[in-house]
């Protein structure tokens, strides 16, 4: 399976944060917003990721991330000129992709909990012939792509942004598909938003019977940080976490090692790199444990 982070789009209810600098560079807490989507690749044990952004803010990402070989894994760059909707990622990235099965997270969203791993092994297993996407109560599900089911847990509709939500269950932003995802996206038409929907894409699963939902449950976070409120909880929230338990959220280069991805030498080397950081004595402290 391969991966997909999108970090375009202007971040426009960041203003003026965002005028000069991609939302996904900024800081959560002690790292960069993209490490935390980032992540969560890695524990479905995703190590070929595409990474699609603007002209302007690409640079920056090829920067930071390189070709991935400090982690083990392998990175690619691509432009989107135009935000014209989620799905319209698999149409850009179809050569990456390929005849694989494909994973598109957003790269603004962050997610946090026990099992959570294999939580998005199980994913996986559902992208043979089929989507599998995840489902999250909210008090306000109105924001979001909104999925409803009946009484036996059978999946009975999705809806983009509903002015009458069927239930309180927002699907966050990941997603996984089959091999069928790019050919499906491209029979996609633009919505009155002018935009190619992920609903729209999800509905033509759900018509054929192959859409799984999993759902997270009430202990489980997922924040997305689309304004400077949500920005700042979800950097509070990986503060305490981080401080109260004493391991790192989202640390990419421990999730490599510990994959086996990279050995303990790399592991040092960056470390090492950020030695006078708390961020690079924890990576050098995860070799005397």
């Amino acid at each position: 399976m391969k991966g997909i982070i999108l970090a375009g789009g202007s971040a426009t209810r960041l203003y003026p944060l965002s005028k000069s600098i991609s939302k996904q560079m900024m800081p959560v807490y002690d790292k960069p917003m993209i490490y935390y989507p980032l992540s969560t690749l890695m524990l479905a044990g995703i190590r070929e990721v595409l990474i699609i952004s603007t002209p302007r803010d690409l640079p920056m990402f090829q920067q930071l991330l390189g070709e991935g070989e400090e982690l083990g894994m392998h990175f690619e760059y691509l432009v989107q000129h135009v935000p014209n909707g989620l799905a319209q990622a698999f149409v850009l990235g179809e050569r990456f992709i390929g005849n694989h099965s494909v994973c598109l997270i957003l790269g603004d969203n962050i997610f946090y909990g026990q099992g959570f791993s294999r939580m998005l092994r199980e994913a996986q297993s559902h992208t043979d012939d089929a989507a599998c996407v995840f489902g999250y109560g909210v008090k306000d599900p109105s924001a979001y792509g909104v999925v409803a089911f009946d009484e036996t847990g059978k999946v009975l509709s999705i809806e983009e942004k509903p002015l009458k939500p069927k239930s309180h269950f927002a699907v966050p932003g990941l997603y996984f598909y089959d091999a069928t995802v790019v050919a499906r996206a491209k029979a996609l038409q633009p919505s009155a938003r002018g935009e190619y929907e992920i609903t729209d894409l999800n509905r033509t699963y759900l018509d054929e019977g192959k859409l799984n939902v999993t759902l997270f449950g009430r202990g489980f976070a997922w924040l997305d940080t689309g304004n400077c409120d949500s920005l700042l909880e979800a950097s509070n929230f990986v503060a305490t976490i981080q401080k109260r338990q004493g391991f790192y959220v989202s640390c990419i280069e421990e999730i490599a090692w510990r994959n086996g991805w990279i050995d303990d030498l790399q592991l040092e080397k960056s470390g090492k790199a950020m030695e006078k950081t708390e961020y690079g004595c924890y990576l050098l402290s995860l070799l005397n444990k």
